[in-house]
């Protein structure tokens, strides 16, 4: 029995995911992270030794953001399975970011399609950390493409893979170190000593979801009748090309599957960091490859659903 609701949790919770999405001004868990984050941060921020208060806020953070669901998912297990079928459900749909990703990029697929260069940055500026400001056409789209395939592996391929290894609990836990990375685990002179457990732990749990995403990715161009073949090829070339450990991999699967040329130098909080080229510049890159981006995050979340949904049932077989 425990087989068949852990199982359909994640389905459903994935399918309200796609249908809901994150409506503004709804609860979400992520949001109380973030808050909770902050509230830590003017706690601990102000230790002389910055590298120890943000390890401390870190696993302050991670504790309660696991801990919490699992005790709520087992005393809601201990009243009923339906409870419990209830709230991993909920749990799952708010842990996951399908649609919402969609949606943000599509806002600024829209506004390139009018020729509204100043609504494109202002709708690429909600889902990037780089300066928008001054981004042309092409660097306004680039970046959309780019945050959509990094945000295959964060936003959804991630989060199931922790969701199929230990179910919400374990999905939360993921959700609060991606968070934290987020918000404090920049290089810049605030954060540079006080993020650096919370950028270094996101990199880790990160190593194996980020490869797997890609893998998915270069599937998924297959299936999507995209260039798998050069998807696969720059993977293997670039997907090593960037300050992170984990973030090229997704951008050069798409950057192959799609036939363009994405990253390079782009400005933080008004300082230049130069970055490599991903992928060739086989071609120009247009607002139609942000669509043709989501194609790749929907087919890859679907494979990835099919997969999380098998190692799930088969973990609860086992025992």
């Amino acid at each position: 029995m425990l087989i068949f609701y852990s199982a359909s949790a994640l389905a459903a919770g994935f399918a309200l995911d796609l249908i809901i999405g994150d409506p503004h001004g709804w609860p979400h868990i992520v949001r109380g992270m973030g808050a909770l984050i902050n509230l830590l941060e003017h706690v601990f921020y102000p230790l002389e030794n910055k590298r120890l208060g943000g390890t401390l806020l870190t696993v302050i953070t991670l504790l309660a953001c696991s801990l919490i669901p699992a005790f709520l998912l087992y005393g809601a297990f201990c009243v009923s399975p339906r409870a419990y079928f209830a709230l991993e459900t909920i749990l799952c749909w708010q842990l996951l970011a399908v649609r919402s990703l969609k949606t943000e990029s599509d806002n600024v697929y829209e506004a390139l399609k009018k020729r509204d260069i100043c609504k494109a940055r202002e709708a690429v500026s909600m889902i990037v950390g780089r300066d928008a400001e001054n981004l042309d056409e092409t660097g306004v789209t680039r970046a959309a493409v780019e945050t959509v395939a990094e945000n295959t592996s964060d936003g959804v391929i991630a989060p199931m893979f922790f969701i199929a290894l230990g179910g919400a609990a374990a999905g939360c836990l993921y959700k609060a170190a991606n968070t934290l990375d987020s918000m404090i685990g920049y290089k810049n002179e605030r954060y540079v000593e006080f993020g650096r457990f919370a950028a270094k732990f996101d990199d880790v749990l990160n190593f194996v979801p980020s490869r797997l995403s890609a893998v998915l990715m270069i599937i998924a161009a297959w299936i999507g009748r995209m260039d798998a073949k050069n998807a696969l090829y720059i993977w293997k070339r670039d997907r090593l090309k960037h300050a992170s450990p984990n973030a090229a991999q997704t951008e050069a699967a798409a950057a192959g599957a799609l036939g363009v040329r994405l990253a390079g130098n782009a400005y933080y909080f008004g300082k230049l960091y130069e970055k490599p080229y991903i992928g060739d510049d086989n071609r120009p890159i247009e607002a139609m490859d942000i669509r043709r981006a989501h194609k790749l995050l929907h087919i890859s979340s679907a494979l990835m659903l099919a997969l999380a949904l098998t190692v799930r049932i088969a973990f609860y077989a086992s025992v």
